[in-house]
This record gives C-alpha cells, sequence and structure tokens, in this order.
C-alpha cells in the first residue's frame, strides 16, 4: 500500500502533504482516492475537475464534513485528498441515492447484495448525513452482509450549521448520495476502535413516544421542551447546542449503550430528529463532556484498533470523530487527534474528518451501530 496527501486551502490552493518518489507514475495508477473537505468548497465543480487532473484513473470518493482531519491536525474549510494504491487488495464500489422519506433500511439491503460476497473483508461507507437514517441504513447492512465482514464508516458533515450535506463518487458531490467500498483479500489487515468519554448525568427516563428516529416524549413530557430547560439560554442555538447534551439510550438492560445526537427539532411538533433511532421503550439518559475523557476516549479507541496488528505499524488510518466533539473541545481539539497518533504511530498515514455520525462495531464485536459523540478508527494495511 502506498498512500499520498493533497490539501486545497483558499490561502495556497492545492498543496503536496506528503512525498513519494514519482508522483506523476502514482498518480496515473489505479487509486482509491477519499475527498474530505467543507461542503461550500466541495460545492464549487472546479474543485472536482482539479481532483480529476490530478487522478485521471483513479476511483474518487467524496464528502463533506464539520471539519477535516490531516497528518496529526484539524483544519476547516478546506479539502484534504487521500490517495491509496493497493498493491494486493481489490475494491468494488458501490453506490445509493436516498430521497426525503425513502427507506434506509431498504437502501442499506441493496447495497449489501450488491457486493460479491466471496472473500469480501470489509467495508467502508460514507454516507449523506441529513437525509438518512444512519440505524436503519447499517441494520440493512448488518442484516445482508456475511456475518464476518467488518463495517465502518460515518455521515457526511455541515460544520455546526445542519443544513445540507455532500456525498460523491467519481462527480461532483450532492445531497443523498451514500457510497460504499467493499475490500476483498488476505493481503488487508484492517483494525477498527470506537470510544466516546461522555459523562450521564440525570435521571434515567423512558421514550414514550417516538417513530424511528424522532423522538417526542420522554416520560410522557416534551423532551424538545426537556432539552431547553438544560439548555437555559443556549436553547436560542438549538439544534446545534444540543450538541453538548447527546442522548444516551438503552434499549435494554443488557445493551451496551448507543449515543444519539439531534440533526433538527420542529417547534411545531414539538419533536427532535436525531441521526439515529431512538425506540419507544428504551431508556434514555442525557451526557455532558467530561474534556479529558474526550481525549482519553480518542486515545482508547486507537489501542482498540491496533489489537490486530500485532506490533505492525497501520498504513492508513481514517478518523472519524462527532462535530460535537469538536464543538465541545475547541482550541483543544487537535489533542483527540494528537492522541490517537501516540497510539498508532507517527508514520501512519492520517486522514479523515468530523461527522453527524459514526459507524463501526463495539470493540471485540462484528456487527456495525451507528454511534454519536464518539471517535472512530479504521486502520487498513497490507502485508
Amino acid at each position: 500500500m502506498h498512500t499520498q496527501q493533497k490539501k486545497w486551502t483558499l490561502q495556497d490552493g492545492w498543496k503536496h502533504l506528503t512525498n513519494t518518489s514519482n508522483f506523476v507514475s502514482f498518480e496515473e495508477k489505479e487509486n482509491l482516492v477519499f475527498v474530505f473537505g467543507n461542503r461550500f468548497q466541495l460545492a464549487d465543480p472546479l474543485r472536482f475537475d482539479e481532483i480529476r487532473t490530478f487522478y485521471p484513473n483513479s476511483h474518487i470518493i467524496i464528502a463533506s464534513t464539520a471539519g477535516e482531519i490531516v497528518e496529526e491536525s484539524v483544519i476547516d474549510d478546506s479539502i484534504v485528498i487521500t490517495a491509496v494504491y493497493f498493491e494486493h487488495t481489490d475494491f468494488e464500489v458501490v453506490t445509493a441515492h436516498i430521497e426525503v422519506g425513502e427507506d434506509s433500511y431498504e437502501v442499506g439491503k441493496k447495497m449489501a447484495l450488491s457486493w460479491n460476497h466471496e472473500e469480501l473483508k470489509q467495508v467502508f461507507i460514507l454516507s449523506d448525513g441529513q437525509l438518512v437514517n444512519g440505524s436503519e441504513l447499517v441494520k440493512g447492512l448488518n442484516e445482508y452482509l456475511p456475518e464476518k465482514v467488518v463495517v465502518t464508516g460515518g455521515l457526511a458533515g455541515d460544520g455546526p450549521r445542519f443544513e445540507k450535506t455532500l456525498v460523491g463518487y467519481n462527480a461532483a458531490p450532492n445531497s443523498g448520495n451514500i457510497v460504499g467500498v467493499g475490500f476483498y483479500g488476505d493481503k488487508l489487515t484492517i483494525g477498527y476502535g470506537s470510544i466516546g468519554g461522555w459523562d450521564p448525568f440525570g435521571p434515567e427516563r423512558i421514550i414514550t413516544k417516538s417513530k424511528e428516529n424522532v423522538l417526542y416524549e420522554l416520560d410522557g413530557k416534551s423532551a424538545l421542551q426537556l432539552y431547553k430547560r438544560y439548555l437555559g439560554e443556549k436553547a436560542a442555538g438549538l439544534p446545534g447546542t444540543a450538541l453538548l447534551y447527546p442522548l444516551s439510550i438503552r434499549i435494554t438492560n443488557k445493551d451496551k449503550p448507543l449515543v444519539r445526537t439531534i440533526l433538527s427539532i420542529d417547534e411545531e411538533t414539538q419533536s427532535m430528529t436525531f441521526a439515529g433511532d431512538v425506540p419507544e421503550g428504551a431508556s434514555a439518559r442525557l451526557m455532558k463532556a467530561n474534556f479529558d475523557k474526550l481525549i482519553d476516549g480518542a486515545y482508547n479507541a486507537a489501542n482498540a484498533s491496533i489489537v490486530s496488528f500485532n506490533d505492525i505499524q497501520p498504513e492508513l488510518a481514517i478518523l472519524i470523530s462527532c462535530v460535537g466533539r469538536k464543538l465541545l473541545l475547541g482550541p483543544r481539539i487537535d489533542e483527540e487527534v494528537e492522541s490517537v497518533a501516540e497510539a498508532i504511530g507517527h508514520t501512519t498515514c492520517i486522514t479523515g474528518f468530523y461527522s453527524y455520525g459514526e459507524i463501526a462495531p463495539f470493540s471485540g464485536a462484528l456487527n456495525c451501530e451507528l454511534h454519536n459523540q464518539t471517535m472512530t478508527i479504521t486502520l487498513l494495511s497490507e502485508l
């Protein structure tokens, strides 16, 4: 495996971030190219034309972000390219498009059945972050992919705006798109980890009225009004300020808690729409941030992801962390990326973005889940 990175900013245009022995020959290969960037920059068709000129024979997958991760830093209003050339691994790209109200589960099922399951080892998903119900998408993937296939990835972001997210494959990105990459072969080693670091507070409540990912009532009372009470004067900034207080849910007492982030609110129906399902009857509890625990969570996620590598240095790390973590950590945001690099090794090529939802199994499990407010890491290396 070989990697190459470039970065675009309004001030400097395109700039190489890593060196290779021969840029031209690398760029002419059939690479898998990850492009993560600010929504407004990606919406300019000129940017895609430039990327296609750089990599005329490659598979280009694109997602808008709430911040870009590159090397050991977090940046904004940029575009980051990470091109990957696999020497021993085959991959296949599958795409889907969803409109408002369409069934995310059926889309996940259709995508899962599109890959050749023989020798399929891992699937990496980039999905629209506004129109897709991430829980249902993940459910469809889980039920129709072989159990041995690990699924990781995330939902595109749009800063703290929650207006529109973009995903694309070999074309300028648009809303409603989902792109999945299936990896094949025995030479590929993968690792993954996903950990939060939030503290629950207040009483545990029962979700008494909801529909899929739309929450109406907790303990028979308006969930929106409950959030407003906790937010106080910050309620004027909803839905963005609700990222300060994500919701932890448990379907049964035996389940591990899943964290849910708010995407939008509706004053007329007094409802809150989350990035994943909030089923009736589940237990729910508000959460708040502990800065040091968030950074420790990123470090622990990295340690979980590297277990399968047996002291071999990973070649590529794709970090997908939640926009809520970025807003809370503020000027300390680089620390969570630096903590990952410390755990996995400083020579690993690091890319990624801040998202509206993260996709990965719990550590030690195979079935993927939709997470919010976590640092989720996917490691890839060819042996």
